[in-house]
C-alpha cells in the first residue's frame, strides 16, 4: 500500500462517488480538510490513498475554498528582489490579422504574455495570462487588440509592467522576377506590445527579411581573373537574414517593413524561379553587391525615412559560404532609452542556416 504526505487527496470520506462507484453529494469539507484550516498546512496527515480518477467528482465553492493557493503565501525562496517579466511562453491561439488592402489573413500564432512581480509577492497566477488572452482571441490582431489585452493584465495580475508578443508567419505573394509567375512568401513576425510606469505604452514590431549578399570584394576579383588571365571565376555570395526591429506609432503594416526591406536590399530571395528567373537573379545580384555593413546601413536608410517608425535595431548576419564563420553587423536609430546594440547569445543561435 502506496503512502503519501497528503491528507487532502483521495480520502474515502473527501470524494464524490464512494468504493462501489456511487456518487455522493459533496457538502461539506471533509475532516481532514477541516483539520488543516484549524492547524495550518504545515500540519499534513499521512494516509492511505486510493490511486484511482473519480471522474464523477465535482467541485464545491466550500471544496475549492479549501484548496491550497501558493502564489500567495509569504513563503518567498531567494533573494526579497522585484522580478521584471514572469509570465507563460509558447501558448497556440489562431487569430486573424487585417492586411494593410484591407483583407484578413488567418494566421497561427505563438504567444508569450508576461507581467511583473513586486517583491513582497511569491508569484502570479499563471493560467490568468492564458484566460485574460481567450478573451480578445476572437478579435483582430491590431495594435489595439494588444493594448487592450495588456491593460487587461495589469488589471487581472495587478502587476505595473506587462508584455504581450505574437509570433506567427506572414504569407505575401511574390512575384517572379521574369517568368511572370508567383508564390507565397512567409515572413517570420513578431507583435510585441509592452507597458510600463516609465515608458508607457510600446508598440513594436520584429520582422526577419531573408535575401541573397554577393560579396564585392570576391566579384572584383574574379573580374580581375577575367580580365589579366582569361579564367572563368564566380563570386560568392550566401543567403543573408536581417532581423529588424522597429517601435512604431500610428498605422503601420507588415507589408510596409517587408518594403522597405525589398526596397532597400533588392536580392529578396525567391519562391518561384524558372531558368529566366535565375539568370535575372544573377544580374541582380551583380547590381547590387553588398557586404553586411552595407546592408545594415541601407536598411538605416529606409527605416530612418519613415516617419512612422520611432526607434528601430538591424541584426543583419551573412552566411559566409567562402567561410565556416558568419559575418555580422548590429546598427540602431540611436535613441535614448530605445534599442540597444547588444544581441543575446540565443539571437545567434536562432538564426536560419
Amino acid at each position: 500500500m502506496s503512502t503519501r504526505t497528503n491528507g487532502m487527496n483521495g480520502h474515502n470520506n473527501g470524494q464524490n462517488g464512494s468504493m462501489n462507484g456511487t456518487a455522493v453529494a459533496f457538502t461539506e469539507l471533509p475532516e481532514e480538510a477541516k483539520l488543516m484550516q484549524q492547524v495550518g498546512p504545515e500540519a499534513r496527515l499521512v494516509k492511505d490513498l486510493r490511486t484511482i480518477y473519480d471522474s464523477t467528482f465535482t467541485v464545491t465553492p466550500a471544496y475549492k475554498e479549501s484548496l491550497p493557493d501558493m502564489q500567495n503565501t509569504s513563503d518567498n525562496r531567494g533573494a526579497a528582489v522585484p522580478i521584471q517579466h514572469v509570465g507563460i511562453h509558447n501558448f497556440k491561439v489562431p487569430m486573424r490579422v487585417i492586411t494593410r488592402d484591407g483583407g484578413v489573413q488567418q494566421v497561427h500564432c505563438s504567444i508569450t504574455g508576461s507581467v511583473s512581480l513586486d517583491a513582497h509577492k511569491k508569484g502570479i497566477n499563471m493560467s490568468r495570462i492564458m484566460r485574460t488572452f481567450y478573451e480578445y482571441d476572437e478579435s483582430e490582431l491590431t495594435p489595439q487588440t494588444l493594448q487592450n489585452v495588456v491593460t487587461s493584465y495589469l488589471q487581472n495580475l495587478e502587476s505595473s509592467a506587462a508584455r504581450i508578443a505574437i509570433a506567427f508567419d506572414y504569407p505575401l505573394l511574390q512575384d517572379s522576377l521574369r517568368s511572370g509567375l508567383a508564390g507565397y512568401q512567409y515572413y517570420p513576425v513578431v507583435l510585441e506590445t509592452i507597458v510600463t510606469p516609465e515608458q508607457g505604452v510600446r508598440q513594436m514590431m520584429h520582422l526577419d527579411f531573408v535575401y541573397s549578399s554577393a560579396c564585392p570584394c570576391s566579384y572584383e576579383l574574379g573580374v580581375h581573373a577575367n580580365l589579366t588571365r582569361g579564367v572563368a571565376a564566380v563570386p560568392h555570395s550566401q543567403r543573408s537574414v536581417s532581423k529588424i526591429s522597429v517601435a512604431y506609432d500610428g498605422d503601420f503594416w507588415i507589408e510596409d517593413l517587408v518594403d522597405i526591406g525589398r526596397d532597400t536590399l533588392q536580392t529578396e530571395t525567391q519562391v518561384m524561379v524558372k531558368r529566366e528567373d535565375e539568370q535575372a537573379f544573377a544580374e541582380l545580384n551583380a547590381a547590387n553587391l553588398k557586404f553586411v555593413e552595407d546592408a545594415v546601413r541601407l536598411l538605416y536608410e529606409g527605416l530612418d525615412a519613415d516617419p512612422r517608425i520611432s526607434d528601430f535595431r538591424v541584426f543583419a548576419s551573412h552566411k559566409e559560404s567562402l567561410h565556416s564563420h558568419d559575418a555580422v553587423s548590429v546598427i540602431i536609430k540611436g535613441v535614448p532609452g530605445g534599442f540597444d546594440a547588444n544581441i543575446e547569445p540565443f539571437t545567434y543561435r536562432s538564426l536560419p542556416t
